[in-house]
């Protein structure tokens, strides 16, 4: 690990000032940074503790969902309001990594995790137009069965790891953004770009911004909602395919709204809104999810590997559409 600074900041304005816009860092966990620092893989200058900032509340009410960015993600996933009015965001978090790690890994840090590529992670590649860019992607000519099939470019085929990323995609959530030039606030699916020839940019967040809150609009659709994620073992794994499914029905039984989002397929959290407006307005039936998820995964570009994500995602959210539309009662824990 190389020499760092260290600050404690009280106020956010003072972490924002601690900043210097280029190699400083903002550490809460510390489940992502901490461990990329130690790999040398992240070398800042400076690390900005901003666990004594005043950003860790979770309210939900007039028309929204809005989650601080220090909420840590076990306090977000038992939450009796995203319970009941936004499942699919419980379920998501449930299924991320370890209880210990819940219960330290903040909701603005899970946002912002980096790839967990091994080629990324390990400073003896020095192919990786990630972390080395105009170096080479090792990936495509080797091991790349975890790698992304939608949203790939010749230049990077990392697949973006967040759970919690993919629900909120689908809901349609917004991130806010405060530095020391003003306060922003970007659609979260915009706020995630493609690797295209800059893989090393794989956010909007600009040099000294701090993700102070996400909010979620509240709908119908959101309280219809549920995590499927398919992956090697039963926990503290990451996904190989996932899907974040809402679904309402108007009173005719037809669909009256959808939201469809993959997870472990795409290089950012992938949402597919030609499989929602082809679901919107006709009856569930199993051949409708079934022709909606090859629409999702349409453009899917495989690698050795990887190939058979193509149909597990078509399966997965195949059945995550068939259990949202239904009254089925999913079985999960927010232990």
């Amino acid at each position: 690990m190389s020499p760092f600074s260290y600050f404690r900041p009280d106020s956010i304005e003072a972490a924002l000032a601690q900043h210097d816009g280029v190699l400083a860092r903002y550490l809460a966990g510390g489940t992502n940074l901490i461990d990329l620092m130690k790999i040398d893989v992240e070398k800042p200058n400076a690390v900005i503790d901003v666990n004594r900032l005043a950003l860790t509340a979770i309210e939900s009410g007039n028309g929204a969902l809005r989650i601080g960015a220090l909420a840590r993600m076990s306090d977000v996933a038992a939450h009796a309001a995203v319970v009941a009015d936004y499942p699919v965001i419980a379920q998501a978090l449930v299924a991320s990594a370890s209880p210990q790690l819940r219960n330290m890994a903040s909701i603005g840090g899970n946002l912002l995790q980096r790839t967990r590529c091994s080629y990324f992670r390990d400073i003896a590649f020095a192919a990786c137009n990630k972390r080395n860019p105009g170096s080479g992607c090792a990936a495509l000519a080797g091991e790349n069965r975890r790698h992304a099939v939608l949203g790939v470019s010749p230049s990077c085929i990392a697949v973006h790891p967040s759970d919690l990323a993919v629900a909120l995609v689908a809901l349609d959530a917004t991130v806010h953004l405060r530095s020391t030039r003003g306060e922003r606030a970007l659609a979260l699916d915009d706020f995630y770009v493609l690797p295209g020839n800059t893989p090393d940019k794989e956010t909007r967040l600009q040099p000294g911004e701090m993700v102070v809150a996400v909010e979620v609009p509240a709908s119908t659709v959101a309280r219809h909602s549920t995590y499927l994620k398919i992956r090697d073992r039963a926990a503290f794994e990451f996904a190989l395919v996932s899907a974040a499914v809402g679904v309402a029905l108007a009173a005719d039984g037809r669909i009256a709204d959808a939201r469809v989002a993959l997870g472990g397929v795409g290089s950012k959290p992938w949402r597919a809104r030609r499989a929602e407006a082809l679901l919107v307005g006709e009856p569930p039936q199993p051949a409708l999810f079934a022709t909606a998820a090859a629409v999702a995964l349409e453009g899917a570009q495989t690698q050795q590997q990887n190939a058979f994500k193509v149909e597990l995602a078509r399966r997965t959210l195949t059945r995550a559409l068939r259990r949202a539309a239904s009254t089925e009662e999913i079985s999960w824990t927010a232990g």
